[in-house]
């Protein structure tokens, strides 16, 4: 059964989209520096596990296992606190994502440093508490049930925005909302992709604040406010 969010229509959506951004730019690191694995987006990783059928793929068919185990584990955790806290969603949203936003600057001071490596086996480290941070992340968001706000997968709605189109005789509901999940994926990626010349660190680091900043947000008007219609256009 969905949790209500604590916070309106409107924040609420523009804190699901700024988390949309959090998985591209998390996602351009990892692809772009971690050798072509996502931490995000399973549905990638699995494919790439068939792909590694080919012996002249270039995938690491560990590292895609790597990042689906780690991605299971930060998703386990995020059922479990969901199913414990979610009669209060204002702290517990806020914990959870702080708990993201604490774990991904971890790791951009440490690979800053040097201490975690974006190449090499010790790479695997780096790539398993990324994509822990992203199952937390939509382990989570998973519980509000927001339509078209899954912040990590976007065939649903691209194939909504099409199927449901008022082109096609459809309602062509949420219009707005479905093509600001793919502007803010394509605009994290983007951004990330473009970071990384300078830093991958930074991008991560980026990543975390836009992460604490949905934290805060939860933590600071989430207390006894109620859901507004997020079903709504």
């Amino acid at each position: 059964m969905p949790v209500p969010s604590p916070l309106g229509t409107r924040p609420t959506v523009a804190a699901l989209l700024t988390l949309t951004a959090v998985t591209g730019l998390v996602d351009a690191v990892s692809y772009l520096r971690l050798g072509r694995v996502f931490v995000a987006n399973m549905t990638g990783n699995v494919v790439f596990l068939g792909f590694t059928a080919d012996p002249h793929s270039g995938l690491s068919p560990a590292a895609a296992l790597i990042a689906i185990g780690g991605f299971v584990l930060g998703a386990l955790a995020a059922g479990r606190a969901a199913h414990s806290l979610a009669s209060r969603p204002g702290p517990w949203l806020a914990t959870a994502f702080a708990t993201q936003a604490v774990i991904l600057a971890w790791v951009a001071v440490l690979a800053g440093a040097g201490v975690l490596p974006y190449t090499g086996h010790g790479s695997y480290v780096t790539i398993v508490l990324l994509a822990g941070t992203l199952g937390l992340q939509n382990g989570t968001v998973r519980h509000f049930g927001v339509p078209d706000l899954t912040t990590t997968v976007l065939t649903l709605s691209l194939t909504g925005l099409a199927a449901d189109g008022r082109l096609v005789g459809g309602s062509g509901a949420r219009p707005l909302r479905r093509l600001g999940s793919i502007g803010a994926m394509l605009g994290g990626a983007a951004a990330g992709a473009a970071l990384l010349q300078t830093s991958p660190s930074a991008v991560i680091g980026i990543a975390a604040a836009l992460t604490a900043l949905v934290a805060v947000s939860f933590s600071r008007y989430g207390l006894g406010r109620r859901r507004g219609d997020l079903d709504a256009p």
